[in-house]
């Protein structure tokens, strides 16, 4: 690994924040992941051995690395056991009053040299930035699911943000052998931004009946190249997280941006994609079954 090893704190043990754990461990980082749920913080330790015997079993990484990696992730529910992290990465849900609170929280615990950083896929940088005491050490660090094995990563630079903060969030970025996208804070940034509105398009063409759920993914896999249809992709994202994206960017820049109602309605059935077992898709195990539309 190029570069000094971090201690990186990863605030909240959910999909992201184990995600990136896995990342930074098998680099070559410690790991520190805090969560308030003790529960939580055990699911993301099983989530993360999972994925890790998941590597080894794909030849992606040999068995001795993984353990290695094992060994460098502990958990906590205790923000001083982060005190002496050189990277904070908050990783809670898509509320910016919440990560307020936590960065907040992680700035009067963290040493003053720390990079702070907040992996949002949407909400305003600057405004996050804003809340805190020194938010030139500050910026958004836009990981993509699964983290541990998508190549990029925005780092999304506040009003605030300092040279020295970007350098090093550019470096960390690096040194989990990722490439590092750097953008100034906007409405959706780059990714998000073009990302929900492939996706809204494609949810807008299935009410209609424009094609089918494996048609319309088929089209972009096959006929663009993406390594995976839109539909699929929200599934994977997270349909709520989806939709919180899409209202934030209405809010922001109009109504381009609504969410379709499809979309809707499947959040408030509590179909949210991969992590729920049913969106557009059936999923067991992490593994597409079949489209919802073919049932």
């Amino acid at each position: 690994m190029a570069g000094a090893t971090e201690h990186v704190a990863i605030l909240g043990a959910g999909t992201m924040g184990r995600g990136i754990a896995h990342a930074a461990a098998v680099v070559g980082h410690d790991v520190t992941m805090r969560d308030v749920d003790e529960s939580v913080l055990d699911e993301a330790a099983d989530a993360v051995d999972g994925t890790l015997s998941g590597a080894v079993e794909r030849d992606k990484l040999d068995a001795g690395a993984a353990e290695a990696a094992r060994d460098r992730i502990r958990t906590t529910t205790d923000l001083a056991d982060c005190a002496d992290a050189t990277v904070v990465v908050e990783a809670v849900p898509e509320d910016i009053d919440l990560k307020t609170t936590v960065l907040g929280e992680a700035e009067a615990t963290v040493n003053e040299d720390a990079l702070l950083t907040s992996n949002t896929s949407s909400l305003p940088v600057t405004e996050l930035a804003a809340s805190l005491d020194r938010p030139e050490r500050f910026c958004g660090l836009h990981f993509f699911n699964p983290a541990y094995v998508m190549g990029l990563v925005e780092v999304v630079t506040a009003e605030q943000t300092g040279d020295g903060a970007r350098q090093h969030a550019v470096e960390f970025v690096e040194s989990l052998e990722k490439e590092a996208v750097v953008v100034r804070d906007a409405p959706g940034f780059a990714s998000s931004r073009l990302g929900v509105t492939l996706g809204a398009e494609a949810m807008r063409m299935l009410e209609t009946g424009a094609a089918g759920t494996a048609d319309i993914d088929a089209a972009m896999e096959l006929g663009y190249r993406h390594p995976m249809g839109p539909l699929k992709l929200s599934d994977v994202v997270g349909l709520d997280v989806r939709l919180d994206i899409l209202e934030h960017l209405r809010e922001e820049l109009g109504e381009r941006f609504r969410p379709p109602e499809v979309l809707r309605r499947k959040v408030r059935a509590g179909h949210l994609g991969q992590k729920s077992g049913r969106g557009f898709y059936v999923w067991e195990d992490g593994e597409v079954v079949r489209p919802v539309d073919e049932e």
